[in-house]
């Protein structure tokens, strides 16, 4: 149960949020291209319960339902994704168009993100063209929407994006290309930076990405299990933060990096106007145990030079995720510490958990603390600007089916039945006290 003292009130202006994204709630299949997520779950066994996205929670037709639900909420700000899919089929922006007039007429900021992870299937990140075409599909995203749009976000996610799509293969696209996969992370940076350019060249402004990333603790402190955890946070957190905010890859990584590494560089580093993060656990690491290691789902083969360990003391999720708000805390500060003036306002991107059932309190407890955890940093001096819950609906949670429910809306998957949670009631009356 979430105590009842009050959550300490943030800054003026803070923007408060909840975040979905396309291939997930949208459904309408029919009425789209093909992404690499629909070739993914067309083979056996990919999903955890066989399931697809072509119906998901069916957004395209019942998104003035879900508007309503944003509305009676009282967010701020609606972070939704936009479908290059989508956009690539006839008249695929006119749903785009419709939702941001509804959020517009209801007080709701748009807040898209040009990519979470629904490649079209005829592209691949493997190939330096894809960043290019990307670019382009942004002016287009842009052009159409920019006179309401005033907050962008480029990619999501890069990094899960590749570990578990490109390298280990539990996700669209389904490589087992371990460190090879490589490319995949670079060109997506690169698409980022051409994005940015494209995305001013439109006139836009107030652009941020949405990066993943967490702390990394050794598993024990002795030297194989710090060196290993050093690794693994250059792989997971440098590797994508290092680029944007300092102009350069940790020691070690640019050199396996394809093509002109220090031009590609100089594009990636496009100064942001905002730095997005998502949290949601801390990751243990240790040294390699010489076997494979079922992390969650996740089979972590036995060569790669570090494993990631169970952390144990805290409570979990249904994911099995151990919640742990402190660490939040202890992610943005480092944040300050290590980028100092280079790093942007910070807006937490994604938080979340996935708990089954309605009157659903380990959520709330989840979130207050965490909100909780998120004003600490603000007093240690961390520039955050704004804080999105994960997720507005229960979803198509990727390999996990319709398995894992993160939404503050309850979705029946059968009738399409919203009801909302108890933290949904809980959440919007944070935000009531916040503006009292």
């Amino acid at each position: 149960m979430a105590t009842t003292n009050p959550i300490p009130r943030f800054p003026a202006g803070f923007l408060w949020g909840v975040s979905t994204s396309a291939h997930q709630i949208e459904g309408a299949a029919d009425a789209r291209e093909a992404s690499v997520w629909d070739v993914f779950t067309d083979g056996p066994g990919r999903v955890r319960d066989g399931s697809t996205a072509a119906v998901a929670c069916d957004h395209v037709h019942r998104h003035r339902e879900d508007v309503a639900l944003l509305a009676g909420l009282g967010v701020d700000a609606y972070r939704f994704s936009v479908s290059w899919p989508r956009v690539r089929s006839r008249g695929g922006l006119d749903f785009y168009d419709r939702l941001v007039d509804e959020l517009c007429a209801a007080g709701v900021r748009p807040v898209p993100t040009l990519f979470h992870w629904d490649l079209p299937a005829d592209l691949d990140w493997l190939e330096r063209d894809t960043a290019q075409r990307f670019a382009e599909y942004a002016s287009e995203v842009a052009g159409r929407l920019g006179d309401r749009v005033t907050k962008w976000i480029t990619l999501n996610e890069p990094a899960e994006h590749t570990l578990l799509g490109h390298a280990l293969g539990v996700h669209a696209p389904g490589r087992k290309l371990l460190f090879d996969a490589l490319p995949a992370a670079h060109h997506q940076l690169l698409a980022h930076g051409l994005a940015v350019r494209a995305l001013r060249a439109a006139g836009a402004d107030d652009i941020g990405i949405a990066n993943s990333h967490a702390p990394t603790w050794p598993a024990f402190e002795d030297e194989a299990d710090v060196a290993a955890a050093g690794f693994y946070d250059a792989l997971l957190n440098g590797m994508f933060a290092d680029p944007l905010l300092l102009g350069r890859y940790p020691d070690g990584i640019g050199e396996l990096m394809p093509g002109d590494v220090e031009a590609d560089l100089k594009v990636v580093a496009e100064p942001l106007d905002w730095y997005g993060i998502n949290y949601y656990a801390p990751t243990s690491v240790g040294a390699p145990q010489g076997t494979e290691i079922d992390f969650g789902g996740v089979r972590m083969p036995a060569e790669l030079p570090f494993s990631v360990r169970v952390i144990e003391g805290y409570p979990v999720t249904d994911f099995g995720w151990p919640v742990v708000p402190e660490a939040l805390t202890e992610l943005l500060t480092a944040f300050r510490a290590r980028y100092g003036d280079r790093l942007p306002p910070v807006v937490v991107t994604e938080n979340g958990c996935a708990y089954d059932g309605l009157d659903d309190r380990d959520r709330i407890t989840y979130l207050d603390g965490h909100i909780r955890a998120l004003h600490r940093a603000v007093e240690a001096g961390v520039d955050v600007r704004g804080y999105f819950v994960w997720s507005l609906l229960d979803n198509f949670e990727w390999a996990e089916g319709y398995a894992r429910r993160f939404g503050l809306v309850h979705v029946d998957f059968e009738t399409l039945e919203r009801t909302p949670k108890a933290s949904y009631g809980w959440f919007g009356e944070l935000l009531r006290e916040q503006r009292a």
